[in-house]
Formats: structure tokens, sequence, C-alpha cells
């Protein structure tokens, strides 16, 4: 490992280089990273680069994940959680059963239990992938909330099934009573798990006397706690990391202080940046070992790139008409119950929801821990075809939708209303700024009613708040002053929340922007 240290420092600095590259051409960075590490694959001096499915779903699959969940919207999330749930679970299942049909008509010797294998390994859109082309591409935000929001979902539905199969192709045999047992296991056992060790944490957070380093270690412990714990009962480790997440991001404000949440932002973004990077140029990096288990095997290799890209237009195809089946469900059920948004979303939307399900390391990952050999000693039938074509769904998915989305969203027309939510962002702005403006004026005039007309630079905050000046208070802060000052920053950050909760249409990013400014204002007030 130590020879090969100065590999991978190198490898984290070409990946800076490369971003920057990116973002000078006006290419999403997974694209340019993958295309890298094919190209560096290639060459003789680069050692070589074994990828193990333990270094992906131990190291990097649960802060991934956990980064992510953080990240998203519980209440947009929440607001789209019909169409989130069946493009994570329903459309997983039926992309695993097409890709399984196919692969047993098609590809020689693939039986219909090594076609769900298949399936259950590329049916999920990626979460790292589509997170990192999501912060390149600019789409409606309601779009961005559903993919984000699925592809957190799906690795779970999608490695349930994958498990499911293994067993099949591996005992020849599936029990359907013990599978859907299995199954609720996982799902409930999962979010369960998850829940708990958050809530725990959470105390933890609460309770002891952390400081701002302690609480960034223990956030960066929390998703391989949650994650190990769940794998360990044969529970789902990505639901748990994804439900804990979300319960721990939704109370973040209850059991953090400022100083940490500023301090794990940038942790954790530098973090997120450095694993995406890792992940994307290892794909391409590991093309040697999978094409030498190819050529092991004695498969063609024409013949196996044919059958990824028959497999690669399987799932896009599928998709397309999931998406179109999603808008068509829609339209039915808004005459029965309360949806998110009844209106029509028109009929290219589902062409842009279907062209996003670009495939990442979770696929990948998963072929890698398909066994070589059955339990009766056998070789593993298709191993390495099955690895080949999961390569080419990869970077099928990545460069043939990843270089063409900006395009086809400026060609697919939306409906005008699918960009309200950005239209009206710095409006809702400038009425949040001045709502929270009269309500912290309100609560120095009536809370320190005798104090603040004594004290100058409560003067200029209550002038400031009237919307008289402008400029922040010039005076300088006696502790009194400070306290006060303290205690309306927190009143505010509290109506934020109460606001948030209680508000359906107030728009939560806002809400989080108003927040780490109040966060940034009381560490520059703890620096005097």
């Amino acid at each position: 490992m130590t020879d090969h240290f100065p590999f991978y420092i190198s490898l984290v600095i070409a990946i800076v280089l490369l971003v920057m590259l990116a973002e000078k051409i006006r290419v999403a960075y997974p694209v340019v990273l993958v295309a890298a590490g094919l190209i560096i694959s290639f060459m003789p001096f680069i050692p070589s680069v074994h990828i193990t499915p333990e270094l992906i779903f131990i190291i990097f699959l649960p802060p991934l994940l956990y980064e992510a969940s953080w990240s998203i919207s519980w209440k947009e999330l929440w607001r789209w959680r019909r169409i989130v749930g069946s493009f994570a679970f329903v459309v997983v299942f039926f992309t695993a059963l097409s890709v399984a049909f196919v692969a047993n008509y098609f590809i020689p010797g693939f039986s219909l239990a090594l076609g769900f294998l298949l399936g259950g390994i590329v049916s999920p859109p990626d979460a790292v992938s589509a997170g990192a082309i999501m912060q390149f591409v600019k789409v409606p935000k309601r779009v961005s909330v559903i993919l984000e929001g699925e592809s957190l979902l799906n690795d779970a539905s999608s490695l349930i099934i994958f498990r499911f199969a293994l067993i099949a192709v591996a005992t020849g045999q599936f029990i359907w009573y013990s599978a859907a047992l299995s199954f609720g296991w996982m799902l409930l056992g999962g979010v369960g798990i998850g829940l708990t060790i958050g809530w725990l944490f959470m105390k933890a957070h609460r309770h002891l006397p952390t400081s701002a380093n302690i609480d960034t270690v223990l956030s960066l412990v929390t998703p391989y706690v949650m994650y190990i714990a769940a794998e360990e009962v044969h529970s789902s480790g990505v639901l748990a990391v994804v439900s804990g997440g979300l319960l721990l991001s939704n109370k973040r404000h209850w059991f953090l202080s400022s100083t940490s949440r500023l301090r794990g932002i940038n942790v954790w973004s530098s973090l997120a940046f450095v694993l995406n990077g890792l992940v994307f140029v290892l794909i391409g990096l590991d093309l040697p070992e999978i094409t030498a288990g190819l050529k092991k095997e004695g498969s063609s290799f024409i013949g196996a790139i044919g059958f990824g890209l028959l497999i690669t237009a399987t799932l896009i195809v599928v998709r397309i008409m999931a998406a179109y089946g999603a808008v068509f469900v829609t339209l039915i059920a808004r005459n029965f119950i309360t949806v998110a948004d009844s209106r029509h979303p028109g009929y290219q939307t589902p062409i842009l929801l279907g062209w996003t399900g670009m495939r990442g390391v979770v696929s990948l990952a998963a072929a890698l821990s398909i066994p070589l050999k059955l339990s009766d000693g056998a070789d593993f039938p298709q191993r390495s075809l099955i690895l080949f074509i999961t390569f080419v769904v990869i970077l099928g998915t990545l460069l043939l939708q990843g270089l063409t989305l900006p395009g086809l969203i400026a060609r697919v027309k939306l409906p005008d209303y699918f960009y309200e939510d950005e239209s009206s962002e710095q409006k809702t702005e400038h009425i949040i700024h001045r709502e929270m403006s009269a309500y912290a004026l309100s609560e120095l005039k009536d809370g320190y009613a005798g104090q603040w007309e004594h004290s100058s630079v409560l003067q200029q905050l209550a002038a400031k708040w009237e919307g008289k000046s402008n400029n922040n208070p010039e005076a300088a802060f006696t502790p009194d002053a400070l306290n006060i000052y303290f205690d309306l920053l927190n009143k505010q950050r509290k109506w934020l929340l109460a606001k948030n909760e209680t508000d359906e249409h107030f728009d939560e990013e806002v809400m989080r922007k108003h927040l780490k400014l109040i966060d940034i204002e009381e560490e520059k007030l703890r620096s005097l």
C-alpha cells in the first residue's frame, strides 16, 4: 500500500486539475474523470488498481449517501414521496425484470436468474452520479429533488433484488415467502436501525461536553456505524444511512452549535468532493482487470460490448417508458387522491426524467461482489461477462447521457410552472428577510424595553431592521448588548424553523440559506 502512496496522492491532484478542466470546457466532471481513468489505465507505468466491493460498500458508499441525505430537503422529498417511491422501488423492479428477459433471450447461456442478477446490478441510477451531474446542469428544482431522492433510495431496492437473485443462482431455487420476509426485514430493519443510531448520536451531540472538532469527528463516524450495524443483522445498510442521515439533518439545529454546523459543512463538502472524484476515476482505472477476466473466460470482446450496449439501450427505453407511465398514473390518481401537483407536466417532461438515469459505482461494486465460485466449487456462471456488461452500462450512461443532458434540457419544452420555484426564490428571500427583521425588531423592543434605548449598538441594529440603514453596527458590543444580540439571533433561528414547519409553501432552501447566515453572524460575534 505504501509503495503506491505517491500514485494515490498524484491521483487526487489529477482529480482537482480535471475538475477545473471540466468546469472550463463546461462538461460534467464525472464524465471527464471516468474518461481520464480509462486513459490512465492504459499507461504502462501505472500500477494495477484492484477495486474490492468492500472498498465501495464500506469505505465510499456510507459517507456519500450520508452527505447526500444532509443536502436534500426533507420537505421537498416528502412532497414528492409518491413519485420518488415509485421510481425507487417499482421502477427498479420493473427495470430488473425487463433486463432479465432481454438478457435471457439475447445473451447465450443466460438464465432468468442470471438475468435478474444483472438487472439488480444495473437497474438503479446512482446517487453519486446523479448528485454530481445535477450540480453541473440546471434543471427545475422539482426534477432535481425527484432524481436525488430516487437515487438515495433505489440502491437499497436494487441490492435487495441482487441478493435474492444471487441466492437463486447459487441454490437453483427461489422461496417466495422467505424472500418476502427478508425483503420486509431489510426495509424495516434498515430504517429502524438508522433512526435508532441517529437518535443515539443526536443525544450524544446534545448532552456530552463535545467541541466543534469532536462533533465533526462524530459526524464522520456516524454513517459507518449505521451501515455496518444494519449489514451485520442482514438489513439494508443503505436505508439505515439514508434514514439516519435525514433524521439528523432535519434536527441539526437542535443538537449542534453554529460552530459545529459551519465547520461540519466545510469538512463534509471537501470529503465528498474527494470521494466523488476518486470513485469516478477508479471506475475507469478498473477496465484492465475487467477485460482480463473476460479474456480468461473466453468471451468475445466485441460480442460483450454488443451485449453491454443492448442492456444500456434497454435501461434507457424502460426508464423513459416508466416516466411516461408515472405521468399517466398521476393524471388518473389526481381525480381520487391529493397529489403533489395536479397540473399536466407536458409530454416532453418524461423524456428528461428518463434521460437522467446515469449508473455508477454501486452497480460496479455489486458486480464485483459476485463470488468466484459456487458452493459446490464450480465457477460462478458468466461472472466476467456480467462485470463487463456492468462496466459498459456505467460508461455508456455517463458518457452518452452525461454529455447530452445539457443539450436535451435546452431543447425540451418544460411547462412554465416548473420554473415557479426558481423565479420566486429571490422574491421569497426579500419577504423572509423583511418578516424576520420585523420579528427581531419586535422582540428587541418588547423583550428588552428600557435597555436597547441606552445602547448605541442595539439602536443601530434596530435602525437596520427598520430599513433605515443597511450598515452593520459600528459601535462596540458591550457584554450585555452581546448577550441580547445572541438571544435575538437564536429567536430568529427558531422563527425560521417554525415557519418552515407550519408553512408548506415555504422554501426550505431559502430557510437553510438564512440559517447559515445566522450561524456566520454568531461566529463573527464570538471572535469579537
